[in-house]
């Protein structure tokens, strides 16, 4: 491996907003203290790992995320129409690869099994030489990948986890989340709930059996409990379960008059589609309407359970739908090369790859280092979301929330048929999801130091 050392560098940093002067200037101090790192590229090109479910529950996620990350290394490589790259506010990335090494990947199938997902990103680091991995539809996975990558020094660019521990108890100095949270979907949700259905409600949960899940629905207590409503029931499912039916039967004898399914992908398809069936929806409690809540929505989620999904309501981390330039400009571009919208699955994984290739340019550096202190309490916009902050606390993307509600399908489309079924409520705006890095639900953990590996 070839070694590099690293003086002191001064880089331009853009600023938040497109059109804003805003100009820092940043040195990396912590690059500076490494000579070499993990898999420094020494030729012409760069190796990156896309590790994603393609089999098991959450795959129609993960697949989608493989179309968004193919397309964004095409934009990166000169390929295309450059999609988010003409409204990113940062204007370093310029069609050349990445600092002027042609971007290559490789792909793994993580079958949402923490283990296997392990397992697939070392042998991308370890054999293919891949220096920053991205990824994911599960929190358990993403967190066994994240502790991964920081022990082999590389950069951990999440895929779509919505766990609280991702960057929380979990978070690592080299692991960096652009999707939302558990937190966030419950702080946007819950007034719209109770704006909707009234304070006197009694939930009974449904909850996957990872971490994703307890954190998810201690996010949905807490805010909606805040307002009143009364949990009176939390019974954990395993993942991949497929029949829910013995959960839901108890349902039906518990006194609540809402269901909240704390689960994702074909789980949430499965447990709503038998909750429909088991007659949930026309049911009434004490004089109100039953309702069912998806706390955590996806188009392809929403596809897939057809009409079941009128009138419930969920949050979701960006929606096809949105206005700006840069949801408009992706749009145009995964939809000419794949023929239908893209999931925020798909979005979040294709802005995490720019926001590395950004990072890496204006650092000057591939060392892990330097991508650290370049994304830490950076703000950047025209990625689809607005105004957006990568607090260097914890690593986490702040931006708005977007409260959805199924509708049944109004598309004559063949195309769209499935992805016009989840209509936009409210656009909830960042300050109204933020919280303390140091917040109970995030305690617990440290982001340690950066690690650049060899």
């Amino acid at each position: 491996m070839t070694k590099t050392t690293y003086s002191r560098r001064r880089v331009l940093k853009t600023g938040a907003v497109a059109g804003t002067a805003g100009l820092m200037m940043p040195t990396y101090l912590r690059a500076a203290a490494h000579e070499g790192f993990t898999n420094a590229p020494t030729g012409d090109t760069v190796t990156l790992g896309f590790n994603v479910p393609q089999t098991g529950p959450y795959a129609e996620e993960g697949l989608d995320e493989l179309r968004a990350q193919e397309l964004a290394v095409e934009h990166l490589n000169g390929m295309g129409d450059g999609g988010m790259m003409n409204t990113f506010s940062s204007k370093v990335l310029d069609g050349t690869g990445i600092m002027g090494k042609k971007v290559e990947f490789v792909t793994g199938d993580t079958q949402t099994k923490s283990d296997v997902a392990r397992a697939s990103a070392q042998s991308m680091i370890q054999k293919d030489g891949c220096i920053m991995i991205t990824g994911g539809s599960s929190s358990g996975v993403a967190v066994a990948v994240q502790g991964l990558c920081q022990e082999a020094g590389v950069i951990f660019m999440a895929g779509l986890t919505h766990s609280n521990d991702t960057t929380g108890k979990d978070r690592k100095a080299n692991g960096f989340r652009h999707f939302f949270n558990g937190y966030m979907s419950g702080a946007a949700l819950a007034p719209v709930l109770v704006n909707a259905y009234g304070a006197d409600r009694r939930a009974y949960h449904l909850t996957a059996d990872y971490n994703w899940g307890w954190t998810q629905q201690e996010s949905m207590a807490a805010s909606t409990g805040a307002l009143g409503w009364e949990t009176v029931e939390n019974v954990l499912t395993p993942v991949g379960a497929g029949d829910f039916s013995s959960y839901i039967a108890p349902i039906l004898n518990s006194g609540a008059d809402t269901l909240i399914l704390n689960h994702y992908g074909g789980d949430m398809v499965n447990s709503l589609t038998q909750a429909v069936q088991f007659g949930l929806k026309d049911r009434q409690v004490d004089g109100k309407d039953f309702k069912i809540i998806v706390p955590l929505y996806s188009e392809l989620m929403a596809k897939g359970a057809g009409s079941n999904i009128e009138g419930v309501f969920g949050s979701m981390n960006w929606n096809w739908q949105l206005e700006d330039e840069g949801t408009k400009a992706f749009v145009r571009s995964f939809g000419e090369k794949y023929g239908f919208p893209p999931s925020n699955a798909a979005h979040t994984c294709y802005t995490q790859i720019m926001l590395y290739a950004d990072a890496v340019t204006r650092a000057g550096s591939f060392n892990p280092c330097a991508v650290v202190e370049a994304l830490e309490d950076y703000e950047f916009d025209g990625m689809g979301n607005g105004p957006v902050l990568y607090r260097g606390a914890d690593h986490q993307c702040f931006k708005d929330v977007l409260v959805m509600e199924g509708v049944a399908s109004p598309s004559g489309n063949a195309n769209m048929v499935g992805y016009d079924t989840l209509r936009i409520v409210e656009q909830t705006p960042r300050a109204q999801v933020e919280y303390a890095p140091d917040h109970p639900m995030f305690a617990g953990g440290s982001l340690g130091e950066c690690n650049p590996g060899a």
